[in-house]
């Protein structure tokens, strides 16, 4: 068998054509470096069928002759596994983040230690009793009781307020991420589309990188949302599960939501409705807010027998009841102040220790949150870079691959040449014998 005139050409033509696309797909990985979500591409090669020469004799073991290369594939490199890892622990990381921030935001609230927090007002509110004992009669005295009584409420009423805002904000959120137009929903229409255009693609036999890159961007956005799994189909689609949603969230081109999530989701939306619930960190909180409200209006009322100093049951509900002429500052019908004493004499006491014991929680609360956002950041971050690495375009790397490409680039050139060469050389030879 005679080798065919132009199989030197086309295996040289190959590599040229080999080496192109890998220049080609170095400068887009080059252009792209910093485009959010881009995965670095490769191309990927396999050596072309061989011909085979038969032997020319009976002794001749005949011989496979190289015909090149073939361009199999423009693949992105990325490893599943790391997706999952920072799927995962974006998901921590996120509900770390929306927990530390709304009890600061709490924190912000009780604004303790200052002048105008519960504590400086109970205090002013136990000495201006204390002054009343000391003058029982004076009209001073008695008003200045009563404005700091109402000025300790207000203070109640307005962190309590704070507090209530902050749970009710964190519905808000809730809603308004979960809603028709939320992000939840755009993020999961967006994922439909996108499996539609890549099972259009994957059955023409394409790889559609720029299309893979856009979902899993959106992929990750969602995990931050609430925890996902992401199965992948055969036709190049998948199918996402969201939280603890009974359906998933995206089947193929099928979308299913709205569907109801519950703390354990995780995420964002986790957070967001463990924050807003009566049992959840902030609820806790207000029933503490709560139980000193109580404890001062029960302990300064018993002290108060004809009528009583404070009305209400909550932070969100103490108020004054009492006027300067109702105050009582004695058990006796005769001149004295031994209720107005004993009312002060409650500083110190069990209202304000309930307070500090409050405030602490809040700083412990708070700690603790802003500990294991720290934690759960610097793990993300970790896992991100780890990913960064595999996926992520190094410009070094890029510009080292680009020298290397050019230079089989020109290989492949000088041995078309050659050959050319050497073909023209036999036609030449061969038309002389002629």
């Amino acid at each position: 068998m005679t080798i065919p005139t132009f199989t030197g050409l086309q295996t040289a033509l190959s590599g040229l054509e080999a080496a192109q696309a890998a220049i080609d797909t170095t400068g887009e990985n080059i252009s792209n470096a910093n485009t959010p979500g881009y995965t670095r591409q490769v191309v990927q090669t396999a050596e072309s069928p061989t011909l085979t020469i038969p032997a020319l004799s009976e002794q001749g073991a005949g011989a496979n002759l190289g015909t090149g290369v073939d361009i199999t594939s423009i693949s992105r490199i990325r490893d599943q596994f790391l997706d999952v890892q920072y799927r995962a622990q974006n998901t921590l990381a996120s509900a770390a983040n929306t927990d530390a921030s709304e009890l600061e935001q709490v924190q912000t609230a009780i604004d303790e230690p200052s002048s105008n927090g519960i504590q400086a007002q109970l205090s002013n509110f136990w000495s201006a009793w204390s002054s009343l004992a000391n003058d029982p009669t004076s009209p001073a005295a008695r008003q200045a009781v009563i404005d700091a009584g109402q000025t300790l409420a207000q203070t109640f009423n307005s962190v309590s307020s704070q507090m209530t805002t902050v749970q009710t904000q964190a519905a808000q959120q809730y809603a308004t991420l979960t809603g028709p137009n939320g992000t939840v929903a755009q993020d999961a229409q967006q994922i439909a589309t996108l499996n539609g255009e890549i099972t259009q693609a994957t059955e023409a036999g394409q790889t559609p990188n720029d299309l893979l890159d856009q979902r899993d961007n959106l992929l990750d956005q969602l995990s931050g949302l609430a925890q996902i799994s992401v199965t992948q189909q055969s036709d190049g689609s998948v199918t996402v599960s969201f939280g603890d949603a009974s359906t998933p969230l995206v089947s193929g081109t099928t979308v299913t939501w709205p569907q109801t999530l519950t703390g354990a989701a995780g995420g964002q939306l986790g957070a967001l409705l463990t924050l807003s619930s009566s049992g959840g960190p902030i609820g806790q909180l207000l029933s503490s807010l709560d139980g000193v409200a109580s404890q001062v209006i029960s302990s300064v009322n018993a002290l108060q027998p004809s009528s009583p100093f404070f009305v209400g049951s909550s932070a969100a509900t103490i108020a004054v009841a009492a006027t300067p002429a109702s105050l009582q500052t004695s058990s006796s019908s005769t001149s004295g102040a031994d209720l107005a004493q004993s009312i002060a004499n409650l500083s110190g006491g069990a209202a304000d220790q309930a307070y500090a014991a409050f405030v602490a929680q809040v700083g412990d609360s708070v700690q603790a949150a802003q500990s294991t956002q720290s934690t759960q950041q610097a793990v993300l971050t970790a896992v991100s870079n780890q990913r960064q690495s595999v996926s992520g375009v190094s410009l070094d790397e890029e510009m080292t691959n680009l020298i290397r490409y050019q230079q089989a680039y020109q290989a492949s050139a000088r041995a078309m040449n050659a050959i050319d060469s050497s073909i023209n050389t036999l036609i030449t030879v061969a038309a002389a014998g002629l």
